[in-house]
């Protein structure tokens, strides 16, 4: 997809607003302006409202858009730590163009056998303290987690310790943000 490319929504949507992460209705008819569509959400901007809004891939339709069927496959050959790892891969903050993963935002993954399977328990921070998405974001993360067939089980947790700051970001990050 183009950035910024414009839409006109088809039927009403739920989507979450950013960065105060406040679920709202959006209404048929309003113009949006695509910004990000990374991970299988997509971050629309809506002049009218003034703001970013986060749209999830099952209203993807409203924006005469269809999802992708599996963004970013899993191989399931990997073990499972990388399976995770590269789930989470997926998963973005809906203003910045780079995984949570690359941004540095995930501090501890570890697996704990449950019946059946496994339950992923993951630490993670965000970019800022008083940023509203991290529910909105730990959901997908936890979602995308236990549509692995060996995860049974999920627990994603926003921590504040240690502070994130820019040198946690990977050096693939930084190449997609444009920064050394």
């Amino acid at each position: 997809m183009n950035d910024a490319e414009q839409k006109v929504l088809s039927r009403d949507v739920s989507a979450v607003q950013i960065p105060n992460g406040n679920e709202v209705s959006l209404k048929k008819g309003a113009q949006v302006t695509v910004t990000q569509s990374l991970g299988g959400s997509y971050t629309v901007h809506v002049s009218e409202l003034g703001g970013l809004y986060r749209i999830s891939s099952k209203d993807l339709d409203a924006l005469g858009l269809t999802a992708e069927n599996n963004p970013s496959p899993v191989q399931q050959d990997l073990p499972l730590e990388e399976q995770v790892m590269s789930v989470l891969k997926t998963c973005y903050d809906p203003e910045i163009p780079v995984n949570i993963v690359d941004l540095g935002l995930i501090y501890s993954m570890n697996l704990e056998e449950v019946q059946g399977g496994k339950k992923a328990l993951i630490k993670m921070t965000l970019t800022a303290p008083g940023c509203g998405m991290g529910p909105s974001i730990a959901a997908d993360a936890k979602g995308k987690l236990l549509a692995l067939p060996a995860i049974k089980d999920a627990e994603v947790e926003v921590v504040w310790e240690p502070q994130w700051n820019p040198s946690m970001i990977s050096a693939d990050g930084k190449l997609k943000l444009g920064i050394s």
